[in-house]
């Protein structure tokens, strides 16, 4: 059974080129050694529809597997913050393994500039002792929850269904459980009808997969000269 309570302990980092966190226990940097906040908005914004699916009232939920160093909520929530969106609210909800410290985060993230205002206020509500569920209403029109243990346990639980999710687990051929079929049928299952999932992954088995679980997945070209990126959506018809 996964440990509610499970925090970056087992998980050892290295921080390459000074400031670029590097999971030594997965072989595998935690973003884009090219530009990860851009490779975000390429990937998980855009193959999703966003912004132009945000919408100007009610509750727009992300779900994302891997929350890593919080580089997507912040650089998804600074668009959100750019754009108007009258009253309506984003609530990303990320499943974490291995959440960092606070002082990790703010480390990885002091890279960018443009999410400087985004990354002061993660660090700030960031639990000392990271674990479990963690709940952070970060404004009044932004809120994160990140729900600490293996996602193929954490995800079912999951309520309500998500309207769009990134999947950005660590590679495929390091991290293979978290593209597993079963839990792409997780994911499937808390998508609403016509919500969508966007990846930067495109290895055939996580494509074959994603279709099993029965969305509709498209091919798009990656980000900086990656040759392909995965993106899709949930029909109502194939629910």
């Amino acid at each position: 059974m996964t440990d509610p309570d499970a925090t970056m302990e087992g998980q050892a980092l290295e921080w390459r080129e000074g400031d670029m966190p590097y999971s030594t226990q997965f072989g595998d940097h935690f973003y884009c050694q090219t530009d990860g906040r851009l490779e975000c908005g390429h990937v998980f914004l855009a193959g999703n529809g966003l912004p132009e699916r945000w919408p100007s009232e009610g509750t727009f939920r992300i779900g994302e597997l891997g929350f890593g160093t919080g580089l997507n909520a912040c650089e998804t929530w600074r668009q959100w913050q750019g754009a108007d969106r009258g009253k309506a609210i984003l609530h990303m909800t990320s499943f974490e393994l291995y959440p960092m410290t606070a002082a990790e985060i703010d480390k990885a993230l002091s890279h960018w500039p443009e999410i400087d205002r985004e990354r002061k206020a993660l660090v700030a509500a960031w639990p000392e002792a990271p674990g479990g569920i963690i709940d952070l209403a970060l404004s009044e029109t932004m809120r994160l929850t990140v729900v600490c243990g293996k996602a193929e346990d954490t995800v079912p639980a999951a309520n309500p269904a998500f309207d769009a999710w990134y999947l950005d687990g660590f590679a495929p051929s390091r991290n293979p459980d978290m593209w597993s079929l079963d839990l792409m049928h997780s994911v499937f299952d808390k998508t609403k009808d016509g919500g969508s999932f966007a990846t930067y992954a495109a290895a055939g088995f996580v494509r074959r997969n994603l279709q099993a679980a029965g969305f509709t997945v498209e091919r798009r070209p990656g980000f900086a000269g990656k040759r392909e990126m995965l993106c899709g959506t949930k029909s109502a018809l194939r629910a």
